[in-house]
Formats: C-alpha cells, sequence, structure tokens
C-alpha cells in the first residue's frame, strides 16, 4: 500500500515542481486557464492625424493576425468604440476579421462601448455575437456625406475662383461653386450604391434576429437596450462580466494593441518637448487640434 506523503517528505517538493515550473510560464503559453484576446477598435474609422490614429486597415491589421493567431484562445473579444467613418475601410476591416475567424475557426465577440454606429456597427457585424453596455449607441445604418457652399461667401468679398479641369465632372461638388442639381444626384445614386450593400451586409450576418420594419435602415440609431429587442444585438453586458460568466474567473484578456510607427512616435516625442523638432512638432499640434475638432463633430452627431 502507497502511504500518504506528508509535508516532511523528501519527495513533496517534487511533487510540487510542475505546478511551480506552470507558474513561471508566460500566461500565453500556459494551458491551464483559457485564453480570449482582446483587440480594442476605437475611433473614427479611415480618420487620423500625425498625432491622432482612427481605425484603418492599414493601423490595426497585425493586431487582428496576432489576435487571431494566439494559440489556444477560446475565442477573440472586439472592443467596439467608433461613431463611424470610411465605409471601404469598415469593410476591409470587417472582412478582415471574418477571413481570420474562418481561417483560424475562432468564435469572435464583440463588445460595444460608447458606440458602434454607421461603419463601426459594419465592423461589429464581423463578431459571432455583439453585445453592448445598455446606454450604449447602436445604428445608424446609413452613408452621409457633408460639405460647404461658400460661392456667396467669396463673391461676397471679390473673390475669385479659378479652377482648371481636365473632364466635365472633374470639379464636381466643389464648395466654391453654385450647387449643381446633377452632381448632386450623382453623389446621391453612389451613396444610394453604399447604402444598399451595407443593409445587405447587416442582413446576412444577423439574418433572422432582426426585427424588419421600425426604420431599421433609415440611419437611426438606438440605444443598446432597445438594440436588442430590435436584433442588432444579442445582449447587454460588458466584457469582463461576460467572459468571466462565459469561461470562468481565471480568464486570461490580454490586450492586442495596434502597433505605432516609427513616424508617429517620434511626433509624438516632438510634441512632448524634443526641441530639435519645434517646427515639425508645432505644425502637428495644429493638424492634431483641427482634427479633434472633427472628430468632436461626428461623435456629437450621436449626442456623445
Amino acid at each position: 500500500m502507497t502511504e500518504p506523503m506528508t509535508g516532511d517528505d523528501p519527495r513533496g517538493g517534487w511533487a510540487r515542481a510542475p505546478s511551480i515550473l506552470l507558474d513561471l510560464l508566460p500566461q500565453r503559453l500556459r494551458r491551464d486557464r483559457p485564453v480570449v484576446p482582446v483587440v480594442r477598435l476605437s475611433g473614427i474609422v479611415g480618420f487620423s492625424s500625425p498625432l491622432r490614429s482612427g481605425l484603418s486597415m492599414a493601423g490595426i491589421a497585425r493586431a487582428l493576425d496576432r489576435a487571431f493567431g494566439m494559440r489556444n484562445a477560446a475565442a477573440v473579444a472586439l472592443a467596439i468604440n467608433s461613431p463611424g467613418g470610411s465605409p471601404a475601410q469598415s469593410h476591409l476591416i470587417f472582412r478582415r476579421i471574418r477571413d481570420l475567424a474562418e481561417e483560424k475557426n475562432r468564435h469572435v465577440i464583440a463588445f460595444v462601448e460608447d458606440a458602434a454606429a454607421s461603419g463601426g456597427y459594419m465592423i461589429a457585424c464581423a463578431a459571432d455575437e455583439i453585445i453592448a453596455d445598455p446606454n450604449s449607441i447602436v445604428g445608424s445604418i446609413g452613408v452621409v456625406g457633408a460639405s460647404f457652399g461658400l460661392d456667396k461667401f467669396i463673391a461676397r468679398f471679390g473673390i475669385e475662383r479659378r479652377l482648371y479641369t481636365s473632364g466635365e465632372h472633374k470639379a464636381m461638388l466643389d464648395p466654391f461653386l453654385p450647387e449643381n442639381t446633377e452632381d448632386v444626384e450623382r453623389l446621391k445614386k453612389l451613396q444610394r450604391e453604399i447604402h444598399d450593400d451595407f443593409i445587405a451586409l447587416v442582413r446576412s450576418r444577423r439574418g433572422g434576429k432582426l426585427a424588419e420594419g421600425d426604420g431599421l435602415f433609415s440611419g437611426e440609431f438606438w440605444t443598446g437596450r432597445r438594440a436588442v429587442d430590435l436584433g442588432l444585438v444579442d445582449a447587454v453586458g460588458d466584457l469582463h462580466s461576460v467572459l468571466r460568466q462565459r469561461f470562468g474567473n481565471k480568464v486570461w484578456t490580454p490586450l492586442v494593441s495596434a502597433d505605432r510607427g516609427w513616424f508617429r512616435r517620434r511626433l509624438l516625442g516632438a510634441a512632448r518637448g524634443d526641441l530639435t523638432a519645434g517646427g515639425l512638432a508645432q505644425a502637428s499640434l495644429a493638424e492634431d487640434m483641427i482634427a479633434a475638432l472633427e472628430a468632436r463633430s461626428v461623435w456629437a452627431r450621436y449626442g456623445l
């Protein structure tokens, strides 16, 4: 008969050795706890300045590759906080997430923070599940374009507009020229095509969950709680609570961040007081202030 091992038994240290060695392993190599990498997708899609990065395929591609390539990942989580932006960049990010999910056979869960609106919601549709805070802003399935009409302003101050083009529509919608109804209709046709593609994408991903009608594709937006009723999201909740409930309290959720390029890091250093690049820093800060105002106007569209 084998007798129970006591604390004085010299073999006790050897018995505990595997556990001790396991604690020394990096978290990404351990198999005794579930792993769910988290990719943060935050900002206006396709919009950036030298010091303020937005969301783009180029900026987020490596982070997505690392997250989906993480061994033994039980799922991949997307933390989304975006009011939308470029439809092309939104679709490129959506497509990359779906391609990686299918290639790596990963379940994808999107968690909406302040907003997943317009292009931000398109990206959220790449997930197999969408979970929002009750007060998140969700929806805005539509297309918008904006400009200014400055032709009367320059005429008032005697400013003459000189524009030289090759191609009758090359200066279409120039803000310093009077509005042309044919050009406006041409723009609206492009918007309708993009909108139709957006609607088809949402329907293909959300399937029979959608409550058709209720202005679902009118460009309206709703709170996360109401979005559950409409089928735009699956549940209300938050990332840490849901992942712990699904995978246990020991779930490891490493944040996989996008890389900053050398040029952006250099500008950040200059902005913080590197006098050798003072002129560049001032120009970048000025551009960043303008970009911040433009970004503020986009977020304000949703009362945020």
